[in-house]
């Protein structure tokens, strides 16, 4: 019984692991030439940034102001305009996030962190004008992470002539928090949904100012992987992020069932609920009690009490559950470039059981939980290699369902869709058991070899990585610019359609058809079920870890 909240605190605290001038006066300066940096006169004020190669570089420039004392646990207000020249040449602080108890291969080396975190990033080419804008989210389970992180770097994808924004946004319980009390504070009757807001008051601040960056403010592509990912489509639900953007990248996103501000369903306490929890775990007798906690004390606290972060389905912001409003076509009709890894798991064990003694006792169990079905899941996650079959049943239900639900409900829309499956492995990677592993590809996007955490798998800088790279940069980059993947040299990336099209990231780029045939319809037939049943979530308890699968019901056939 004590299954189901463990791994949820356990999965979200796992590192993978945003004026006054009127926007037609925003004016692009020319770098200066004298001991300064650029300086670029935006409607948020005067920036000065760094020169780094051809291009300019500004780091750490706020979009909203800080959410400290009173205005913890408040919508993000937007930062006024400020009167002299700010300096733009140093990375903000991390939001606040726990400290990593263990040694992995996502742990980085140790940040500042701060609640007045809420800062961005721009890297632009020196003399571009209306060029696209990649606005790039950070993963972490919604708890942890950074844009300061050294792999998000942007210098490699703004040479190719687009303009990078990396955006820092409230974490763990400053970010995701919903309470009866904070409701009742919310003109809307809401809470929670902090970092969703902030990454949204970002979008604005990019809308209003980038112009004077040299980008295109109606061409924005949001873009992010894992818990970035699921901000994406957090995003695309969002009415107020609508219009923000034009296009989206979701890179291992996972459309899990998401607990609801007012009422349990789906297996999960409402959100004010574990709201209500959370303070009495920490003695807290109100709100007021709450922000007076040392936000470092409350960082370490919360998750210790058993606080996972979530988005909290109101019916505002977040209006309904994310399956729910893809279903309905409610979504933000963009075009959409989304994928996942073959070893998504192999890094993320926490998240899939030990295998079992035997092939027979995994047998029993899987027909014992999936009834109707089991024939079916034992077809695709067979017993007789049951180390894989575990980490794909887990890989699929979370990532690959996600990826290919995604892509389908674009298209649907008539909206070009692009999938994707990286299955690249390098000599380390592979010796450690981790080929494909969970964020593996987002060096090969940002062109960072060399800046990885300090336990990653180091990659090598031979041709054929490099050329992978680059073709990875090239399709990203022009599907920024113009929704379609191509790069140079490389075969054209043909949209989903009934045939299943999509691309697989080997060797080298290879396009084909009809990915883990049968996966899709396996999985989207379990939230079906689970959805209808209306007391099961959709995650990733499932094959050994399954509770009951319910009958089907008329609407699942």
């Amino acid at each position: 019984m004590n299954l189901i909240p463990r791994l949820l605190v356990s999965a979200a605290c796992l590192i993978l692991a945003p004026s006054c001038f009127a926007q037609s006066g925003a004016t692009m300066s020319a770098p200066s030439r004298d001991k300064h940096g650029p300086i670029v006169n935006a409607p948020a004020g005067a920036i000065e940034g760094l020169v780094e190669g051809d291009l300019r570089v500004f780091k750490g420039i706020p979009y909203a102001q800080p959410p400290i004392g009173s205005a913890r646990w408040t919508p993000p207000s937007a930062m006024p305009p400020w009167t002299s020249s700010r300096k733009a040449t140093v990375f903000g602080p991390a939001c606040f996030q726990p400290k990593a108890k263990l040694s992995n291969i996502y742990v980085s080396d140790p940040m500042p962190m701060s609640e007045d975190c809420l800062t961005l990033n721009i890297w632009a080419p020196g003399n571009v004008r209306n060029a696209p804008v990649f606005f790039w989210i950070h993963g972490g389970a919604l708890s942890g992470g950074s844009s300061r992180e050294a792999v998000y770097e942007g210098t490699r994808l703004a040479n190719q002539g687009i303009v990078v924004v990396s955006v820092n946004y409230r974490l763990g319980v400053f970010g995701w928090l919903a309470h009866p009390e904070l409701s009742n504070e919310s003109p809307l009757g809401i809470s929670g949904n902090y970092g969703l807001l902030d990454q949204i008051e970002a979008l604005k601040w990019v809308k209003r100012n980038i112009r004077s960056f040299g980008g295109d403010p109606s061409n924005v592509t949001i873009a992010g992987e894992s818990a970035g990912a699921l901000s994406v489509m957090y995003l695309m639900a969002a009415p107020p992020a609508r219009g923000l953007f034009a296009k989206a990248i979701a890179e291992s996103a996972y459309m899990i069932s998401t607990p609801e501000l007012k009422q349990a369903r789906f297996g999960s306490p409402s959100a004010e609920e574990n709201g209500t929890r959370l303070a009495n775990a920490l003695k807290a007798k109100d709100i007021a009690a709450m922000r007076a906690i040392d936000a470092a004390a409350l960082t370490e606290a919360a998750p210790a009490a058993g606080f996972a972060p979530w988005g909290a389905i109101d019916g505002h912001v977040f209006p309904r559950q994310l399956v729910d409003v893809f279903d309905k076509g409610e979504q933000s009709p963009v075009p959409l470039l989304a994928g996942f890894n073959s070893g998504e798991v192999r890094s993320l064990r926490v998240l899939a059981p030990q295998p079992p003694a035997t092939a027979a006792d995994y047998e029993t169990t899987i027909r014992s939980q999936y009834a109707d079905m089991a024939d079916a899941f034992l077809h695709l996650y067979p017993s007789s290699n049951l180390e894989e079959s575990i980490l794909g049943t887990t890989r699929d239900a979370l990532y690959g369902w996600t990826a290919e639900r995604l892509v389908r409900k674009q298209a649907a829309l008539g909206q070009p869709s692009f999938l994707y499956f990286f299955d690249h492995g390098y000599p380390a990677a592979d010796s450690a058991g981790l080929h494909g592993f969970h964020a593996s590809e987002l060096p090969y996007v940002f062109g960072g070899f060399d800046r990885t955490t300090p336990l990653w798998p180091k990659i090598p800088s031979t041709p054929q990585e490099r050329m992978l790279s680059d073709a990875m940069i090239g399709y990203w980059t022009s599907f920024a610019r113009t929704g379609h993947p191509r790069a140079t040299h490389e075969p054209d990336w043909p949209a989903f359609d009934a045939t299943g099209a999509y691309m697989r990231f080997t060797d080298a780029p290879r396009p084909s058809n009809n990915l883990l045939p049968g996966m899709f319809e396996f999985n989207e037939q379990v939230m079906c079920r689970r959805r209808a049943a209306g007391n099961l979530g959709w995650n990733w308890l499932v094959g050994l870890w399954s509770l009951k699968m319910p009958p089907q019901s008329k609407e699942c056939k």
